[in-house]
């Protein structure tokens, strides 16, 4: 039995492990297929560079795509202009998208599409390589930090945190890491000091983790700052027994922060609450700052406009408030939830299964939940499509599918193409007196997957 999974982050290599693991169908074989050339996903391009720890959750991703049943593919795209859902089900007995959710949810105010005004994945994916940044035309290697002295990030979850401490690392502490060499000088000559990070809601709602939080504070020559009189508002900060510990947890952080008189380091992230963005400001053609107004707890957990304004400047704006998954064309998709309707993984098609049609991760519940939980989501898919297995094995497919898409067009990169890249990469940093240092842009994946014949 050949299945087929699409999409090789945590979600995909975990439903491909589950499928291998339970061994209910002997001699089942997995393809993990991916866009990209590269695995891994969001572990290798949403992952800050300075989270070793979070990165080194490759390796065990890594055993699974060398597992004797399973065998990556990448370069191998899904979609308009590439295999149809249907071509790729003809290839293979199930098929399992694990496609994420491919964009931002956008703030909907108006000067959100300014120059200087963008979204936090663009600029993550810019300091982790992501081999679309440089093809989209986006302007000079510096162009989210040149001229900008302080930047505005719009949403008070990791992937938040995560911006705002790169603002504000310095060279020293990015050198070791395998952050692409043009956006480590870029970084190390930025003139941003002052960041300011903020949320709608109060404290006791915001979606960092504590260990991120705690990341702040230690940053050298940097303070945090956080504004008592914001903290208060929010009830359950004044109480703070009631919540869970995690949250409990955040919300000490910021007490010891809370009323801290400024410093004068060098750097400073202020932390704000209780602020709504109505509009980015216009200074000269390009983003200035954004609108914020005042918000006040409703009681129902969550929030109601005051009437009362506050412009907070910052020549870069960056919106950090959540993801939102995208129609893949030959997959029903529910435009309220951004996910494929779907019965336990099994894919709906007006309300019907579909066989062999199965979706795990973002794209099948919406993107909520951290790495560990694509286990259990992936899990359950998993199983259902191993209790279809013997209906879906009487399904005509090809022998060998690697034949059939190759066949129609697609040039897989296999695992030794993958471990070229590695070599490579490994080399461009010895190169430049640092450790393994990512490969950019898609001609210099390519090339280097096909041992320079690209």
């Amino acid at each position: 039995m050949q299945v087929a999974v699409v999409g090789s982050g945590p979600s995909g290599v975990y439903t491909a492990q589950s499928l291998v693991q339970q061994d209910l169908v002997p001699g089942l074989r997995v393809d993990v297929l991916d866009r990209l050339p590269c695995p891994y996903g969001l572990v290798r391009y949403g992952v800050a560079p300075d989270h070793e720890k979070i990165k080194s959750l490759q390796n065990t991703l890594r055993a699974v795509l060398e597992h004797e049943r399973v065998r990556f593919l990448g370069g191998v795209g899904i979609g308009p202009g590439a295999l149809s859902p249907g071509q790729l089900l003809g290839m293979y007995h199930a098929v399992v998208y694990c496609v994420g959710a491919a964009t931002d949810r956008r703030l909907g105010v108006p000067g959100e599409d300014l120059p200087g005004s963008c979204s936090a994945t663009e600029f993550v994916s810019w300091y982790s390589a992501h081999p679309d940044v440089p093809a989209d035309g986006a302007g000079p290697p510096d162009r989210f930090v040149r001229g900008v002295e302080s930047a505005v990030v719009i949403g008070v979850g990791n992937v938040a945190v995560d911006v705002a401490r790169m603002l504000v690392r310095g060279a020293a502490e990015l050198l070791p890491t395998d952050i692409p060499h043009e956006a480590l000088d870029v970084l190390a000559h930025s003139r941003v000091r002052e960041v300011h990070m903020v949320g709608r809601r109060g404290p006791s709602q915001a979606r960092f983790t504590t260990k991120e939080l705690r990341e702040l504070g230690s940053l050298p020559d940097t303070e945090v700052l956080v504004d008592p009189a914001e903290l208060a508002l929010d009830p359950a900060y004044l109480d703070p027994s009631g919540l869970p510990g995690a949250v409990r947890r955040n919300v000490e952080v910021l007490r010891g922060w809370a009323g801290a008189a400024e410093r004068g380091l060098a750097r400073r992230i202020r932390l704000r609450f209780f602020l709504r963005p109505v509009a980015v400001l216009d200074a000269g053609g390009r983003a200035g700052g954004v609108r914020f107004e005042r918000t006040l707890p409703d009681g129902r957990g969550s929030v109601t406009g005051s009437g009362t304004y506050e412009d907070i400047r910052g020549r870069l704006v960056l919106r950090s408030v959540g993801y939102r998954g995208v129609p893949l064309d030959g997959l029903p998709f529910d435009a309220g939830t951004g996910t494929v309707p779907h019965t336990a993984g099994r894919v709906l098609r007006d309300g019907a299964v579909s066989p062999g049609e199965y979706v795990a991760g973002w794209i099948k519940r919406g993107p909520t939940g951290v790495i560990g939980t694509n286990r259990p989501c992936a899990k359950e898919t998993a199983l259902s499509l191993l209790a279809d297995a013997p209906a879906l094995a009487s399904r005509d497919v090809p022998e060998e599918p690697l034949t059939a898409l190759r066949a129609a067009g697609a040039e897989p990169v296999e695992w030794p193409g993958w471990l070229a890249i590695e070599r490579a990469e490994a080399e461009l940093g010895r190169s430049l007196g640092r450790g393994s240092v990512k490969i950019p842009d898609w001609p210099g994946l390519l090339s280097a997957a096909r041992g320079g014949a690209a």
